[in-house]
């Protein structure tokens, strides 16, 4: 294809906890499309949008969203609907891949290394509730919400925590979904592999990153999007052969997922290069200290002609 510019809707904020994450990607790809020729138009989504895409009539749209329900299917079972081609996965993909305890019954059949879990429903008596989690982690927890990202409601209990409070405090906050995951706290790397699936092209894993933070602290909301509370390993502290299995199964559970332009999987690896995949993002970051942009760019290919691949990739594969 011929170097066509585009017209881009870039859909950003919305009712989610993300919403100012998602802007300030939103503000990045927008950048990187006028650079690279592109009309950007920012949509915020609200009540507005449907009129707003019928008025501009994009030719893709690239969902700079965060959370439900910019990246859970909602957003891209609705852009079906009026036939508008967007960067990610579709409806079905997004749905499982936002629900990390379905994700991870998709992961456990095919044999990619998970942790254990519970899942745990929130109306069901508090006091059951707490013993319940206890007596199986009793080396310490992780509480996760079901569909959400950027570490927001995530809680690492250990043994000289006051598990009980962190429980109920999750028990409340989930009133909404009904439900949480808890996971056993594993001490490990923090290790993270995107995935470039351009349509038309062999989908390939980006270099592997490794994420430190202070000591006594893990990547959650601050560390991710305050810039210098983290440090990107490119390359990491691991093993080639380590690398390598990071990347099949990057590869593995975004074509299991059925995703499509880009994901990233997290990770967990232990001392002992014991692998845990956490979860994948289908709609990764793209902020200033985001990390799939910052792999891409290792991988020889700077933020302009990334955005650029994504929305011509969502263009061509078409609806």
């Amino acid at each position: 294809m011929k170097a066509k510019q585009l017209k881009v809707g870039v859909l950003l904020g919305g009712s989610s906890s993300e919403s100012e994450v998602s802007r300030r990607s939103a503000e990045e790809i927008a950048t990187a499309l006028r650079t690279k020729g592109h009309r950007e138009i920012l949509i915020e989504l609200d009540s507005d949008v449907p009129k707003n895409l019928l008025k501009h009539q994009p030719n893709v749209i690239y969902p700079a969203l965060h959370g439900p329900p910019g990246e859970d299917g909602t957003v891209q079972g609705f852009l079906d609907i009026l036939e508008i081609p967007y960067v990610g996965g579709g409806m079905h993909s997004s749905a499982i891949a936002m629900d990390k305890y379905i994700a991870k019954l998709v992961f456990r059949a095919a044999n990619l290394p998970v942790l254990e879990d519970l899942l745990i429903t929130s109306n069901n008596d508090p006091n059951i509730v707490i013993k319940r989690i206890i007596d199986r982690f009793p080396d310490g927890f992780v509480i996760k919400p079901l569909n959400q990202g950027s570490a927001i409601g995530v809680k690492r209990i250990l043994q000289s925590d006051d598990a009980e409070k962190a429980i109920i405090d999750s028990i409340n906050s989930s009133k909404n979904t009904g439900q949480f995951i808890v996971e056993p706290f594993v001490k490990g790397k923090e290790v993270t592999v995107g995935v470039l699936d351009i349509f038309g092209m062999a989908t390939t894993p980006l270099p592997v990153i490794e994420i430190t933070t202070a000591e006594n602290e893990w990547y959650d909301y601050n560390n991710r999007y305050t810039a210098g509370k983290s440090e990107h390993l490119i390359p990491p502290t691991l093993t080639d052969s380590t690398q390598q299995k990071l990347q099949d199964i990057a590869i593995k559970a975004h074509q299991l997922l059925g995703l499509k332009d880009l994901s990233r999987t997290d990770y967990l690896v232990t001392e002992n290069n014991e692998i845990a995949l956490l979860e994948v993002n289908s709609l990764p970051g793209m902020t200033p200290t985001s990390l799939y942009p910052e792999a891409a760019n290792a991988h020889g290919i700077d933020f302009p002609n990334l955005i650029d691949l994504l929305v011509k990739s969502a263009y061509k594969r078409g609806i």
